[in-house]
């Protein structure tokens, strides 16, 4: 039996909290109500809109997000502590199995790697400590605290989104500052990413191919919005615009993940500590000056400038956690079959991998706690899927119907449910973390384009 997915961040007191409360009937509104919510979504699909030269494009994530925040949010009937509680522990093992379907795509392009050039490797660097080297210093200044480490380690795609809930756990503010810049890329990532290839393109101070090369930015519709733009303005080299840009995405894809959470992660929080000593802040992004020179503030110091609601503990039997895994897997099958618009025996066994996957990660985190589950499944699903292995036709057949987007689309709409609780402490950031976001995407773009113009000349 796979250990119980515990938040990280909650303490002994949290842990051993009340747990009355919740029934069955808190089970059955949250799995319900995340499972209408997450077929709406499916059969809602994708819209474009166009901008200008660029293009807006909302995809079924999205709706999931937004239309389960709504739910989580809204004042009519709002959904209870005990439900959110519910949530959060279905989340933390839906967001797990998602990253093992990731890993299951990412094994059979390992060879790939071998294949790319200096340019296409070099270019990571840019990706993995562009942001954490300018974004990082801007975030502190403006006030955001510890949420500026999860703003700014990475662009927070959907891989970071899981590993942070589970580094950090959903009540932190790395979390929402990563699942901040992951809300404000999806919907505008696109567009923005192609307005500033476009801009920078126009320029014609770099290389098209290294403009291509910083595309990889680990988000397939940030980097489709800025091939776009490249290829209006080059539209000789559009072919080999759009070739750099997805080999450049496929190996951010496979080590920028492993490179995010080993390096710029540590990086970025030993910066933060220098940055927040220079700009004179505390964790929660107040000025330790004016703290100091006012009497009654200082009494405060250390406490959250909003409240975060405290949600009871689910008590996870045995029997709890079995069943925690089946509603996952139940789930990730049918928003797979309506999204796919079609159904094959192989996709449960895909699926029974998929939570097996995630069970031994949450065994493996136990015994490593330094490990979090999070990375332990990624590896795993690269290995047990990579060419040299000898499951790795086995995994392909029960895997190849399994779109890992609708797999992971639950947990999207879990997390929207669960925004009630976090929803004072996510409006505090006001417009600083689309600052933030905005320079985060920026300096790994060009960052990322300027390394490539150094290894391509």
């Amino acid at each position: 039996m796979a250990p119980q997915p515990q938040t990280v961040g909650q303490n002994t007191e949290q842990r051993t909290s009340q747990q009355t409360g919740i029934t069955r009937g808190h089970w059955t509104t949250v799995i319900v109500v995340s499972a209408v919510i997450s077929v709406v979504a499916v059969l809602i699909g994708t819209y474009k809109f166009q901008i200008g030269p660029a293009a807006l494009v909302l995809l079924p994530i999205i709706w999931a997000v937004i239309i389960g925040g709504i739910v989580g949010t809204q004042r009519v009937r709002r959904l209870s502590a005990s439900s959110r509680a519910v949530a959060t522990l279905l989340l933390e093992i839906g967001i797990i199995v998602f990253l093992a379907r990731l890993g299951l795509g990412i094994g059979p392009s390992l060879a790939k790697i071998t294949e790319t050039g200096p340019a296409v490797l070099l270019q990571e660097a840019g990706h993995i400590f562009g942001t954490v080297i300018l974004a990082l210093p801007i975030a502190v200044a403006l006030g955001l605290g510890r949420v500026a480490i999860g703003a700014t380690w990475s662009i927070d795609r959907e891989s970071f989104l899981a590993y942070a809930l589970q580094r950090f756990g959903v009540r932190s503010g790395e979390y929402r500052g990563v699942f901040s810049v992951w809300l404000l890329g999806s919907l505008f990532g696109a567009v923005f990413i192609s307005l500033l290839a476009g801009t920078i393109g126009n320029l014609g101070i770099l290389d098209p191919r290294a403009l291509a090369l910083g595309l990889g930015l680990g988000s397939a519709s940030m980097m489709l919005g800025g091939v776009g733009a490249l290829s209006i303005i080059y539209p000789q080299h559009a072919g080999e615009i759009a070739a750099l840009a997805a080999l450049s995405n496929l190996v951010t894809n496979i080590v920028g993940f492993y490179a995010g959470v080993f390096l710029s992660l540590p990086l970025g929080r030993r910066l933060y500590r220098f940055w927040s000593r220079l700009f004179g802040r505390n964790d929660e992004g107040k000025s330790i000056r004016k703290l100091a020179a006012n009497a009654e503030a200082s009494t405060n110091e250390g406490v959250a400038p909003v409240a975060v609601e405290n949600d009871p503990t689910v008590k996870t039997r045995p029997r709890t956690l079995v069943f925690a895994y089946a509603v996952m897997g139940a789930m990730a099958l049918l928003t797979n079959a309506v999204g796919t618009k079609g159904f094959h025996a192989e996709d449960v066994l895909g699926v029974v991998v998929l939570l097996a996957l995630t069970g031994v990660s949450f065994a493996l985190a136990k015994l490593v706690p330094s490990v979090p589950s999070s990375v332990w499944v990624l590896s795993l699903a690269t290995i047990v899927s990579a060419p040299f292995m000898p499951t790795a036709g086995f995994v392909a057949g029960i895997s190849q119907h399994l779109d890992s987007t609708l797999v992971g689309l639950p947990s999207l709409t879990l997390i929207g449910l669960t925004l009630g609780r976090d929803v004072a402490a996510l409006k505090s950031l006001s417009w600083k973390i689309i600052v933030v976001a905005l320079v985060t995407y920026s300096a790994s773009f060009i960052a990322a384009a300027v390394l490539g113009q150094l290894a391509l000349h």
